[in-house]
């Protein structure tokens, strides 16, 4: 029996999750929320976190009903990039502490890695092509010989991060998230306007797609071409189009028959309807999880240290650092075949 004290802080979501055998024993996590037109900024946050922490070990140690943490947890996973500097210390920082105290191995965990075993154990996905969104990573990937070998990704922001700003321009909330408001916006959307769709072999642009609308949409709304719900639609439906475009590229050369959707934008339902009917059309199974595991949690980088501590993988103290870029296909999967 393997049992990992996992901690997420790598963007405005601390978390921290406790798995035992693939056993998700608790995950509770808390949000720092900027105001509204506003984004939220490293000190800020990292700030939210540290007030945060300690009550969430305590919180994820009773739920999972541990009482001698220094008997009953095997190992202390963190995320080590990619993400914003000062939010990620804090996890480390917090993660280093409890694995010299209770004496138990720490595992440095790449957060895109964590979202991907945390969607293969809830959805039972084998060997899926993976499209990860969020707010800071848009990626394809595909694992082949111990490396998730990324098909596709963007080239300049990610998708999330795209839907946020928008949402900035449109003075949205940022409960429970900016996109998540995009997306009940645009279920009222009737009118599509036409945007830049930019393809450039498997990876996607999205800076353009953002610069045009911020800078028109004001004046839209205000002679009532289109409303705020237009807008969000239109943004949605071409940004998610390039997406399923570039992915289905990904599933035909690799000939898989399974998709898995993972991070915070892997929540949108609009989303999902359209990989699922892509996948259909394909004759193969979408995977997707609930906002309990998509979006930023202590869980998965639990899951991912359980497999890299059941697999013999160790790591020194001192190597046990940060770091803000971190690509998923620099780490070596020594847990699959």
């Amino acid at each position: 029996m393997v049992c990992v004290l996992g901690i997420e802080g790598s963007a405005n979501k601390i978390g921290v999750g406790i798995i035992r055998d693939g056993e998700v024993l608790s995950n509770p996590r808390a949000t720092f929320h900027a105001p509204p037109g506003e984004g939220f900024r490293p000190t800020e946050t990292a700030q939210h976190h540290r007030q945060q922490i300690v009550r969430l070990v305590g919180e994820a140690l009773r739920e999972a009903n541990i009482k001698d943490p220094e008997q009953e947890i095997d190992g202390i996973a963190y995320t080590k990039g990619p993400g914003m500097g000062a939010p990620l210390q804090v996890g480390a920082i917090v993660a280093r502490t409890l694995s010299l105290t209770w004496k138990k191995p720490i595992i440095p965990v790449n957060h895109c890695v964590g979202h991907i075993e945390m969607g293969r154990l809830i959805t039972g996905a084998d060997n899926p092509v993976v499209l990860y969104v969020s707010g800071g990573n848009t990626q394809v990937i595909s694992y082949t010989n111990k490396r998730y070998r990324i098909f596709g990704e963007t080239i300049d922001i990610a998708v999330g991060n795209c839907l946020d700003r928008f949402a900035r321009v449109l003075k949205l909330p940022n409960a429970p998230s900016p996109g998540y408001n995009i997306e009940q916006l645009a279920k009222n959307g009737k009118k599509l306007m036409e945007l830049p769709y930019t393809v450039k072999g498997m990876d996607v642009s999205l800076s353009g797609i953002l610069s045009l609308i911020e800078k028109k949409a004001p004046k839209l709304i205000e002679t009532g071409e289109f409303t705020p719900e237009d807008l969000c639609f239109s943004l949605q439906e071409t940004v998610f189009s390039m997406l399923i475009e570039i992915t289905e590229r990904a599933m035909a050369h690799t000939a898989s028959r399974e998709l898995l959707i993972v991070g915070g934008v892997g929540c949108n339902l609009r989303l999902q309807e359209m990989a699922s009917a892509m996948c259909a059309e394909r004759d193969a199974h979408l995977f997707a999880t609930d906002e309990r595991f998509c979006i930023d949690n202590g869980a998965m980088i639990a899951r991912a240290g359980e497999l890299m501590l059941a697999s013999g993988m160790r790591f020194d103290l001192q190597k046990t650092t940060i770091t803000q870029r971190y690509r998923t296909d620099q780490v070596h999967v020594e847990w699959r075949d």
